[in-house]
C-alpha cells in the first residue's frame, strides 16, 4: 500500500499459485489435479495474475482486471471486489479486500471430461476463484 490513492485506485495486485500446493484432503485427486488432464505441474508448476487495473465503482465495490495464466494460456479476467476495511494491527495498517470471478476452465486447455451415468460432468467447467486480499501499508 506504499503510496497508494485513498480509493486504492493505483493499487497493484499480482498473485502467484504453486501447482504443486494443491491440497483437496484427497491424495488421489490431487495426484490428478496435477497431471497433464489438469494443470500439468511438472510442465506448467504456477498459476500467476497480473493486474492491469483496481477501479473503484462506488459502495465499497471494485473491479480488478488482469492477465490470468494457467498452464500456457493467458486470458484477460475481472474479479468482483468488496473492501472489507482498514485496520492498525500487527505493526502496520491493513485494508483486506475479497476479491471472486468464476472462469471456464476448458479455455485454460483443463480439459478433462468423464460424465456420469446420469450424463452430468464430474468436474464442472466453471471453477470459481476467490482471493482474500491483505494489502500492508509500507
Amino acid at each position: 500500500m506504499a503510496n497508494t490513492k485513498p480509493d486504492f485506485s493505483d493499487a497493484v495486485i499480482n498473485f502467484t499459485v504453486d501447482v504443486n500446493t494443491i491440497n483437496t484432503d484427497n491424495e488421489n485427486r490431487d495426484k490428478h489435479l496435477k497431471s497433464d488432464d489438469f494443470f500439468n505441474a511438472e510442465k506448467f508448476p504456477q498459476i500467476k495474475f497480473v493486474s492491469k487495473s483496481f477501479q473503484p465503482l462506488g459502495n465499497n465495490k471494485y473491479k480488478l482486471t488482469g492477465d490470468l495464466t494457467i498452464r500456457d494460456v493467458t486470458k484477460t479476467v475481472s474479479f468482483d471486489v468488496v473492501y472489507g476495511g482498514t485496520v492498525t494491527a500487527m505493526g502496520g495498517t491493513h485494508a483486506g479486500f475479497k476479491a471472486k470471478t468464476t472462469v471456464n476452465r476448458f479455455d485454460y486447455n483443463l480439459k478433462w471430461d468423464k460424465t456420469t451415468e446420469a450424463g452430468g460432468l464430474v468436474a464442472g467447467k466453471e471453477v470459481e476463484i476467490t482471493l482474500n486480499i491483505d494489502m500492508k501499508k509500507a
